[in-house]
């Protein structure tokens, strides 16, 4: 007879994990994060100097941009290499790539989400286009951090008479993951979380790996009555702790939204933004959704679009997603960003992921940081602080229609420039792919053609050459 999964203090599960392992994390921001076990891990290390030279794998980022999530594993000795999609949220892990201190890889945080189902498979890593002339592309940098970070983990092939990218699988050892309660057996089921991530594919790369399955719960119950609703089965389960809710906020925004995890079909009302620079962004950006359109909208200021949409009374006509895995109702915003306010349905973020991947998407409304005369964009660096990609280049790559939102200066440095950063999305090949591209700002709107960036709009009360052209390092078309 099969035994049961252990019932383990945090301290106790993560005194089982060795040195030299590769630790797979989930969670999206602080949603879906077992917040109790990092910082168990974290305690460990600084009480013992153990575990050392770990590999940390993350699909999306998992933080505050303070203390909390990954920022707790931000030590030098404890990791070894980073693998991760977004680091915004977890400045601390940056520090330590910045300064040459780990090896560290920004690889898309849908291609790694997807891989840890070919990891728990055993398949031969994840061939697909995503990254292809972005600097994920080996061409360029492969998406490697610094100068310690040598091992290609990205290669190109030709298949059939057209590139690809094989991204290499990276075998996971220890699965750190969350679920709300867990059974007698050790099987979990999701119910109080905003989103449910990669849970079982981890939990079966680390399984089918020989290693360890670590899962926190909020509490253990006698049974689980309805098998749909177990998204991890017990038999991959090795520790279960109990969080009795301590360290267990359902984002790190949040304690509990129970909007989060239930379908209101009578809508959802936010509040009315005054007037400002984002709003009118916003507004600009709305208009290019139609009705019917499937959306996604990226963090920060396409948050606005949203908010418009709701004091129009649009809200209706279209269906927003988020690539974590909620389908319909409202994106939420800041730290619970990942969840959505009564969403239709919440899937697996890999499945969301393929969905993309496949052209799912309609629209997609993204931020940007910089903007080249080719349209490229970077999103990934953001001063002397690495941002990372996230989910930015699997949707602005699958995307039929895309609008890039920025304010069209930083303070006193201009965003149109001769030469961005990171190419985090290539303008020449959107074109081959057919896609049509805008780039929207509150003093002008570009599109993007085969000669590069062509002035479309120019915004009431600005003048195209004193308030735009001459605020930009090249002179777009016009």
């Amino acid at each position: 007879m099969r035994s049961p999964a252990r019932l383990s203090t945090a301290d106790e599960a993560i005194a089982a994990i060795p040195s030299g392992v590769t630790v797979a994390v989930g969670g999206f921001v602080g949603a879906g994060h077992p917040e109790m076990l990092t910082a168990a891990l974290e305690r460990r290390f600084l009480q013992t100097g153990t575990p050392r030279d770990l590999t940390l794998y993350y699909c999306a980022g998992q933080g505050d941009r303070g203390e909390r999530g990954l920022n707790h594993l931000a030590h030098r000795g404890l990791l070894k290499r980073i693998i991760g999609g977004h680091w915004n949220l977890a400045p601390k892990l940056g520090t330590l790539a910045l300064a040459n201190e780990v090896e560290a890889y920004n690889l898309p945080q849908g291609v790694l989400s997807v891989l840890t189902r070919e990891i728990a498979a055993k398949r031969p890593g994840l061939i697909t286009q995503v990254g292809l002339n972005t600097f994920i592309d080996p061409i360029r940098s492969g998406g490697r951090l610094n100068a310690r970070t040598t091992e290609p983990l990205v290669e190109r092939l030709e298949l059939d008479g057209q590139t690809w990218l094989r991204y290499k699988p990276v075998p996971i050892h220890v699965a750190l993951i969350r679920a709300t309660y867990a059974d007698a057996r050790g099987n979990l089921s999701m119910g109080g979380e905003g989103l449910i991530g990669e849970v079982l594919s981890l939990a079966q790369a680390a399984k089918n790996h020989g290693g360890l399955v670590i899962a926190q719960v909020e509490s253990v119950v006698d049974a689980l009555p309805d098998p749909k609703a177990v998204r991890v089965p017990g038999l991959l389960v090795d520790h279960v702790v109990t969080s009795g809710g301590v360290m267990h906020d359902q984002t790190f925004g949040e304690v509990f939204n129970e909007e989060f995890v239930v379908t209101n079909a009578g809508g959802f009302e936010l509040p009315v933004m005054p007037e400002s620079d984002r709003k009118r962004i916003g507004a600009r950006a709305l208009q290019e959704i139609r009705p019917g359109d499937i959306v996604n909208l990226g963090i920060g200021l396409p948050e606005a679009v949203a908010m418009v949409a709701a004091e129009t009374g649009r809200l209706n006509e279209f269906t927003l997603t988020v690539e974590s895995g909620p389908t319909g109702g409202v994106p939420a915003s800041g730290l619970s960003f990942g969840c959505s306010h009564f969403p239709e349905a919440i899937i697996d973020q890999p499945a969301q992921f393929d969905f993309y991947d496949g052209g799912g998407l309609d629209i997609a409304i993204l931020g940007a940081v910089e903007i080249d005369p080719e349209g490229s964009v970077n999103v990934a660096s953001l001063g002397d602080r690495f941002a990372g990609v996230g989910g930015f280049v699997n949707i602005a790559q699958a995307a039929r229609r895309l609008v890039f939102c920025c304010t069209f200066r930083a303070k006193e440095n201009a965003k149109f420039v001769r030469r961005i950063a990171h190419v985090c999305f290539h303008g020449p090949s959107a074109l081959a792919r057919g896609q049509q591209v805008l780039y929207v700002t509150e003093r002008a709107v570009f599109e993007l053609t085969s000669n590069g960036l062509r002035l479309l709009e120019v915004a009431p009360g600005f003048d195209a050459q004193r308030d735009v052209i001459d605020q930009m390092e090249f002179t777009p078309l016009t």
